[in-house]
Order: C-alpha cells, then sequence, then structure tokens
C-alpha cells in the first residue's frame, strides 16, 4: 500500500463519517490518526455532542466487529473481557470470550464503571490479549477502544485513573454545531436517520496495512527534537505535578506518522506536530499550585508557544 492509499483510505472513511456527523473533520481526522497509530481515543463532552455517533459511524463504515459496552456501576471486568464457564458434561472449564474481543469497541461512559473494571481494560489496551485463569489470549487486530465521559456530571462516577488515560493516545471533544452547521445537521435529520445510509467503506486488513506502512513514516531528528523539548517543558516540576510519560512521546510520533500519511505524506513535518500536541498530551497533564487553575489544553497551547519550531536551514 502506498501513502497515497493511506490518504485515500482516510478520505473514504471521512466521506463515509461525514454522512452522520457535520462540520468536524479535524476531530474526525484525529480519529483516523489513532487508528491507524494504533491507539486508542478517549471522546470527553456533554451529552449529545455526538460522541457514540462518532463511533458508531466509524464501525459501520469499517468492515470488521464491533461491539458496546454500556459501563455501570455494577458492570464487572468479566462482563468486558469474558469469563470460565464450568462444563458438568466434560467436567472441565471453557473460557466464554467477552465483547473486547472485536476490532472496535465501544465503552459508552467509561467512567460510570468502578475502577476494577476500568483496569479490565488496561491490559486490553496496552499488550492486545486478555489473560484469564494463566492462560492469554490475543485480541483481533486491528483494536481500537473509543471511550466516552461526560465530564461535568460527576455523581456516581468513578475518574479515570491516570494509568488508564496514559493508555489512550488521543482525547477529544466534539463541542455543539454553530449556525450553518447547525442548519445543515437539522436538514439532515428532518425526513431521514443518516446512520442507516452509512455503510463499509474499507476493511480490517487495509486498516492493518495503512498501519504497517506508516511505522516507515520518516521523522527527522530535528522534529523527534522537537516532540523531545515539548514533553520535557511539560515536566517543568514548578508547575507540573505529573507529565507526559515516555508512553505520551512514543504516542506522539506515532500519531504524527499516521496524520503525515493521512495527508498524503511520506514525511512528518512540525505542523502535524503542532496538529497533535494538545490532543495527545493534554489529558497526561496534572498541574500543581497556582498553575492548577489552567487546563492541560491551555497548558500545553502555551508550550507550543513558547518551545522553538525547527526550521530548514539553508545556504
Amino acid at each position: 500500500m502506498e501513502y497515497s492509499r493511506v490518504s485515500a483510505l482516510a478520505h473514504a472513511l471521512k466521506e463515509s463519517i461525514g454522512k452522520v456527523i457535520i462540520g468536524r473533520e479535524e476531530e474526525i481526522e484525529l480519529v483516523l490518526a489513532a487508528l491507524f497509530a494504533g491507539g486508542h481515543v478517549l471522546l470527553e463532552d456533554v451529552p449529545g455532542t455526538g460522541k457514540t455517533t462518532l463511533a458508531k459511524a466509524l464501525a459501520r463504515s469499517l468492515d470488521c466487529a464491533f461491539a458496546r459496552v454500556q459501563f455501570t456501576p455494577d458492570l464487572l471486568p468479566a462482563d468486558v473481557t469474558g469469563t470460565r464457564v464450568y462444563s458438568q458434561q466434560t467436567g472441565t472449564f471453557s473460557f466464554i470470550k467477552g465483547p473486547a474481543f472485536t476490532n472496535i469497541l465501544l465503552a459508552d461512559e467509561i467512567n460510570r464503571a468502578t475502577p476494577r473494571t476500568q483496569s479490565a481494560l488496561l491490559e486490553c489496551m496496552e499488550e492486545r490479549q486478555v489473560t484469564e485463569g494463566g492462560v492469554t489470549y490475543p485480541l483481533a487486530s486491528p483494536f481500537l477502544v473509543i471511550a466516552t465521559q461526560n465530564p461535568v456530571e460527576t455523581q456516581g462516577t468513578f475518574p479515570l485513573p491516570e494509568a488508564q488515560l496514559d493508555r489512550f493516545m488521543i482525547r477529544l471533544s466534539m463541542g455543539c454545531p454553530q449556525g450553518e452547521e447547525a442548519l445543515a445537521m437539522m436538514r439532515r435529520f428532518i425526513r431521514n436517520q443518516p446512520m442507516e445510509t452509512v455503510s463499509p467503506v474499507a476493511k480490517g486488513q487495509d486498516v492493518t496495512a495503512a498501519a504497517a506502512l506508516i511505522r516507515t513514516c520518516a521523522v527527522s531528528e530535528d522534529v523527534m527534537r522537537y516532540m523531545i523539548a515539548l514533553c520535557e517543558a511539560a515536566r517543568d516540576p514548578d508547575k507540573v505535578r505529573l507529565g507526559p510519560s515516555p508512553r505520551a512521546l512514543l504516542a506522539l510520533m506515532r500519531c504524527t506518522q499516521a496524520l503525515a500519511a493521512i495527508r498524503g505524506r511520506d514525511y512528518v513535518i512540525p505542523d502535524d506536530v503542532k496538529a497533535l500536541a494538545v490532543p495527545v498530551l493534554a489529558h497526561r497533564i496534572i498541574l500543581r499550585g497556582m498553575h492548577h487553575q489552567l487546563t492541560g489544553e491551555a497548558f500545553v497551547r502555551a508550550l507550543l508557544d513558547q518551545v522553538r519550531v525547527p526550521t530548514e536551514e539553508r545556504a
């Protein structure tokens, strides 16, 4: 698969998702970048902004397995990963796979489940496997977790721990359509249900092939040093209690490779880093002292203005 085919694949998926989601081209592009880079997505916004709709539209656009789990306080880890069941006929235990054994897993309102259940996804998201009864079961490829949560309503919820947040490659907010976008949405939904018109435009193998090619996308040493400088600045001990981990740095690199390929390039440029710094790094930062009133997004945007951007030297 050539880089032009990766761009064409992304374009087809964006058009398919765009039948349902209006005016969110940038967010859709970033979700596809996470998909191609082998990461996971946390959609955080108030109810009714299209978080679940985006996940379902992506799943319908791909000819691969999809599962949805509605996270609630009484949900158990076995309800996500699966459990062993005893057979009286054979006198043995057999493993019944849970919804995690799919290609796209929608973890709806993930912060409503207890920490014990949330932790069931840790191994799935990082190692792409499930261990039960001393036996390890690999998950399918591609494997993407799209989790949603409402950042405003906290009653009956369990905030995601830092270890869980760090496993999400990007965090996005959908926002509300305004003006002409809102009008276009009303016109599109007044008579029909656009979700019913969405059909597969690609297969899981296409995503796997794109992911393999993306790893060959060139990242110059100057751009790597730019990413490192951003992450080191985000670990300022005077301002930051918890900064980006090495996993975050690697996630930023992989995601920039994917975004470059989606945009038809076989090399990463600083603008790719700028486009991804906030969604990749902001949710991994906890500020301290007088700086805690700032959001992670505002802090990372300030760093983008402070850290020097590499430029091409000319003789």
